[in-house]
């Protein structure tokens, strides 16, 4: 299982700029811990954050707002990460693969076509389709679900505290692949199964 922001695209400076200026524009305040309490977020609990913070609109228009504000950056350059089309590519070949993603249905779409890796998947998630946004397991409970798998048989590929706490509680073997600006707190980071320095050291055989 394949977390999608930090792991295969190199999305979270793209989320922080645009819902930083958002923020900024609507007349809410960021604060030094925001972008941190965001990662992992359903686009429903994000958006009432911001709202929290004195953006003056409603929380479904700014949801709206920033996605449609994501999607057109996307729509210029998806930034993904290095080797990432080459390792799920290697690694479909091999595996049965899914994504468990904090991102709306929208950006996840938009961003596996673009890389041309839809149909490396067999099942994706976004939190926003089932009860709770990571920390809780819900996504990864759900794509495992939806693959036919035992989510203990899974391993799973995170980046951020909050995705890493999740699929441990889903009950999936962990691989940190830290991003390099936004590193997981050590407590999220210990609970991983393995550590890998970028996404070229992950190989079937270290999964199997």
């Amino acid at each position: 299982m394949f977390d999608l922001d930090g792991v295969l695209v190199d999305s979270e400076p793209v989320w922080e700029e645009v819902r930083r200026a958002f923020v900024a524009d609507h007349g809410g305040t960021w604060q030094p811990d925001t972008q941190s309490r965001l990662m992992g977020m359903s686009t429903g609990e994000w958006a009432a954050y911001l709202h929290e913070l004195g953006v003056g609109l409603p929380p479904d228009e700014i949801a709206r707002g920033v996605v449609e504000q994501m999607a057109g950056r996307y729509r210029e350059e998806v930034p993904l990460m290095p080797g990432a089309v080459e390792v799920v590519r290697r690694l479909a070949g091999r595996l049965t693969l899914g994504v468990a993603s904090s991102s709306p249905r929208r950006l996840i779409d938009v961003v596996l076509e673009a890389a041309g890796l839809t149909e490396c998947f067999e099942a994706t998630v976004s939190t926003e389709e089932v009860p709770r946004g990571k920390p809780a397991p819900d996504g990864y409970l759900e794509a495992a679900r939806r693959i036919g798998v035992d989510p203990h048989g899974c391993v799973a590929v995170e980046d951020s505290s909050n995705g890493l706490r999740s699929a441990h509680a889903a009950g999936m073997r962990v691989i940190a692949v830290p991003h390099p600006r936004y590193p997981p707190a050590p407590d999220a980071l210990a609970l991983a199964w393995r550590v890998l320095p970028d996404l070229d050291a992950l190989t079937s055989e270290l999964v199997t």
